[in-house]
């Protein structure tokens, strides 16, 4: 182990490891590899909340608004200034662990450790911290997907071409693709894109200083190519065929957005409609903070995996678009003057939230690019790019 994300670090680096549980072999492998590559690691063995022993359910319960309110910023930020890579894995041991909490109660912690978001994601732009983000199979998992436990590892297997004899040259491979499909659009100078299909008519804004970057191993797997939206330049609407299983354990189908000016002014779910009526409510998450898209042909996903990080990488015959309500990836900044402040930030139309939440869908559908200059082209039809 060399490199997390792409980025190399350098022996004597202090890398933190973040693993639930019931990943515990997992956490055994990386730390082995972490020690053989002359690092330090920094591991938290987090518990998994399960029918007997709900851990976040009890938090819940008892904490009083001050506890939920509370935020170790001394701790936090000494513990984030020490680390230089982070490896999160991520596990789902509980088909509702959140059912019987209200989500305002959810989206108020959530909100009180904001910062903690934002020193990471800003230690990570200025490019000293390297991280990487990955999922561990659970049966719980499985069954939300409506896969047997055997068929949901078989997904990860295909997904991370842990099938072949050199996965890293495999995941080194695409990752060049994907890179050379974001260089080429950020030499088109797109002002906005106009995406059509059964389930979409939108226009969403890009802008002259955004740059469009491709996942780069931090999280496995991706395929995606992404950027930052103008959030206040988003009109139309948008139907969702896939479920999103959000990070508070919550599973929302049929969701349906309509925006405005860049204000999402009409939501609906076929199911947890308070679920997502909570996000949106959440400061920032009525407006988009991300814009994506894959192509058919890299990726091996073909199913719900009940998981953002494997469901907004879906491939099938017409790739996948997603977009995220919530917060914007600064690190999509180009041009000089980047800005330094929230409020400056947010004048180039790059949206804040403490949520981000990637929904998806892989209908048909074209994307039309109107260019600086006024003139326009299709860019990706039928789950490929036309660049």
């Amino acid at each position: 182990m060399q490199t997390i994300d792409g980025k190399k670090l350098l022996k004597g680096s202090v890398v933190r490891l973040e693993v639930p549980d019931v990943a515990k072999p997992l956490y055994f492998h990386l730390q082995k590899a972490v020690l053989q590559a002359g690092m330090h690691p920094m591991g938290f063995l987090i518990p998994s909340d399960d029918e007997t022993y709900n851990f976040t359910e009890q938090f819940f319960t008892y904490a009083t608004k001050a506890q939920r309110e509370f935020f170790p910023e001394t701790y936090t930020r000494a513990a984030i200034d020490q680390i230089d890579g982070r490896i999160r894995i991520l596990a789902d041991t509980h088909p509702n662990a959140l059912a019987n909490v209200d989500p305002k109660l959810v989206m108020q912690k959530a909100q009180a450790g904001k910062l903690a978001k934002d020193l990471m994601l800003g230690k990570a732009n200025e490019g000293k911290l390297a991280w990487s983000l990955g999922v561990w199979g659970t049966p719980v998992a499985a069954k939300a997907a409506g896969l047997s436990e055997r068929a949901y590892w078989q997904e990860i297997i295909n997904a991370c071409y842990l099938d072949h004899d050199d996965p890293v040259q495999e995941w080194r491979r695409i990752d060049k693709t994907v890179k050379k499909i974001a260089k080429k659009l950020n030499t088109l100078k797109i002002d906005s894109l106009h995406v059509v299909g059964p389930d979409v008519d939108l226009v969403v804004g890009i802008g002259a200083n955004r740059a469009w970057q491709s996942g780069g191993g931090s999280n496995v797997p991706s395929y995606e190519v992404f950027t930052s939206p103008d959030h206040r330049r988003v009109n139309g609407w948008i139907r969702f065929n896939q479920p999103l299983r959000d990070r508070y354990g919550n599973t929302i189908r049929g969701i349906e957005l309509q925006f405005k000016g860049g204000v999402c002014t009409k939501a609906t779910a076929d199911e947890n409609q308070a679920a997502l009526t909570q996000l949106l409510k959440t400061p920032g998450g009525n407006r988009l903070g991300e814009f994506s898209l894959t192509e058919a042909r890299l990726s091996r996903i073909t199913k719900f995996m009940a998981n953002t990080v494997y469901d907004e990488n879906v491939g099938g015959k017409y790739g996948n678009m997603h977009v995220a309500i919530g917060s914007a990836y600064r690190d999509c900044f180009q041009g000089v003057n980047k800005p330094t402040t929230d409020k400056e930030w947010d004048a180039l139309g790059y949206n804040d939230s403490v949520v981000h939440e990637d929904i998806v869908s892989t209908t048909p559908r074209s994307v039309t690019a109107t260019f600086d200059d006024g003139s326009t082209r299709v860019i990706y039809k039928d789950g490929a790019f036309l660049i």
